[in-house]
């Protein structure tokens, strides 16, 4: 910006420019004794131009704490969210996951990561007014190969799952056209994958999240214990690159872990980190931990649906469902908490009532 184009005393712009300060930043940068020594302004005039140029340079209101912890700042990139497509969900985790940054999906086998994770790449490619981001999804199997079948059919049902939607709105997207697969048999690949395949439709707009499902599955086969620091190294560097994409295109970057079980009084303390008594604790260590900003935990318990809840009333299909739960392990905005879930025919869906006693 030019001094021209903000309302200063002429007497002001002309003491700075006679004081060589030349940019806003320079104003910004300088303290108010420091400013008044060098243009000898009074401390009312220093004042003032500060306020000016600190408000001309503005391109956001000012926020308030208080408005960041209850989510209203929603012009923040940070505070933009992708829904998971079920309010259940969504209200556990203040409407969704943040457009930035590294979120962990754990647990054990069969309790949904992989069900929430498609989930996921079905709600990107909603309008923005319906928690989605108008864009595909990458995901990148390192395990198994991709459910197909199971995509396909979540797909034809996303009618149901997504009553407050249009049915027009939910016709016009062509879901399973828009999710690129990729598959990564070992740590080079996957890095290649990340670094060179990923950003190219993250660049052209076609997508606007990515799956790594999972991340343990390559560093954990690929690394033997001794090769502890080596293997940090690797994670250290997988994610920064995963940072580096989150922050340039403003993409959601979600990957699923194993857990393991918790054997010693040290995993033990390292395990009982949340709300819920768990007897595993997910792998790759601290060095992986400090990569994430959210640690979600998925579990199944004992209970279908239908023991757990006698009086709901719910399709058949529901009724049979086993009961799992989701906790919030630790993010920067959200409190340690969990609901309940079931997986369907139809999708994830959050459990509501709480069960029977």
């Amino acid at each position: 910006m030019d001094w021209d184009q903000v309302e200063l005393n002429p007497k002001v712009v002309h003491a700075v420019k006679r004081a060589n300060v030349k940019t806003f930043r320079e104003v910004l940068s300088l303290s108010g004794p420091d400013l008044q020594r060098l243009t000898k302004l009074s401390h009312a005039d220093v004042h003032h131009l500060q306020k000016t140029v600190a408000a001309a340079v503005q391109t956001d209101p000012a926020v308030t704490a208080l408005q960041l912890y209850r989510g209203e700042c929603l012009f923040l990139e940070q505070h933009q969210k992708l829904s998971l497509g079920c309010p259940v969900l969504d209200s556990l985790l203040r409407g969704g996951i943040p457009l930035l940054g590294i979120v962990e999906i754990a647990g054990e086998s069969s309790a949904g990561k992989t069900q929430i994770c498609m989930q996921l790449c079905l709600s990107v490619q909603y309008p923005r007014k319906y928690g989605g981001l108008e864009a595909g999804a990458v995901y990148i199997c390192t395990e198994d190969t991709f459910p197909t079948k199971r995509l396909q059919q979540l797909s034809s049902l996303q009618h149901k799952l997504r009553p407050e939607v249009p049915a027009d709105v939910v016709k016009s997207i062509t879901f399973c056209d828009n999710i690129y697969i990729e598959h990564a048999g070992d740590v080079d690949s996957l890095n290649s994958c990340i670094s060179k395949r990923v950003p190219i439709l993250l660049s052209r707009g076609l997508v606007r999240l990515v799956v790594v499902d999972s991340i343990a599955a390559l560093f954990r086969c690929e690394f033997e214990a001794k090769d502890a620091l080596l293997r940090a190294k690797h994670l250290l560097a997988f994610g920064a690159t995963l940072h580096s994409l989150s922050h340039r295109f403003k993409t959601p970057i979600v990957c699923v872990n194993q857990v393991a079980d918790a054997v010693g009084d040290f995993d033990l303390v390292q395990s009982n980190f949340g709300l819920l008594d768990k007897k595993v604790l997910p792998t790759l260590g601290i060095t992986w931990s400090n990569q994430l900003l959210i640690r979600l935990m998925v579990s199944r318990t004992r209970f279908s649906l239908q023991e757990w809840l006698p009086g709901l009333a719910a399709q058949p299909w529901h009724l049979g469902s086993v009961v799992r739960t989701m906790e919030v392990v630790f993010a920067p905005h959200l409190p340690q908490s969990f609901c309940y879930y079931t997986v369907s025919i139809d999708g994830v869906r959050g459990v509501k009532e709480e069960p029977a006693s």
